[in-house]
């Protein structure tokens, strides 16, 4: 079943899937990487005004990769603001996704974790660097493949 933004989309010719509805009735869509940014600067447009979080997670072990965008429509006088949930997903060898930054500023720090936790590279962010583990930090705590470092190791490298 396809959801109210979900034909809009279709409506304008944008190239996306449905993937249904969460369970308090959020609509799910899923974007390629290539058409992330011009779609999200139309959602902008369209009046999806706010970034309300910005996620990733490892799909599977050896598996894609996933940045999740929630976004909500924040109009005056509306109690209910509309919201949808948007998943690009990435190849774990080269995980590469357009960084929606310079449309929703409150991505920032967001892309960044994600970047930190999971190597997803975001493509035009002017600050993508890791921001909770060390610079010197290698490999990507948060993908299910990940290899915890021996403690003894870690602690002589400080």
């Amino acid at each position: 079943m396809q959801g109210r933004l979900s034909v809009w989309l279709v409506k304008h010719g944008l190239v996306h899937r449905s993937l249904g509805f969460d369970y308090q009735g959020i609509e799910t869509l899923q974007i390629k990487p290539e058409d992330w940014h011009s779609i999200a600067v139309i959602l902008y447009v369209y009046g999806y005004n706010y970034l309300r979080s910005q996620c990733a997670y490892d799909v599977a072990p050896g598996g894609l990769l996933a940045s999740v965008y929630h976004l909500t429509r924040i109009e005056y006088g509306v109690d209910q603001p509309e919201e949808v949930c948007i998943k690009v997903f990435a190849p774990r060898r080269n995980p590469r996704i357009p960084s929606v930054f310079w449309v929703w500023k409150s991505a920032d720090f967001q892309e960044r974790e994600s970047y930190d936790m999971l190597g997803i590279s975001y493509d035009n962010h002017p600050r993508l660097k890791r921001i909770l583990m060390p610079e010197s930090w290698i490999g990507w705590p948060l993908r299910k493949d990940y290899i915890v470092p021996n403690f003894y190791e870690i602690q002589d490298a400080y």
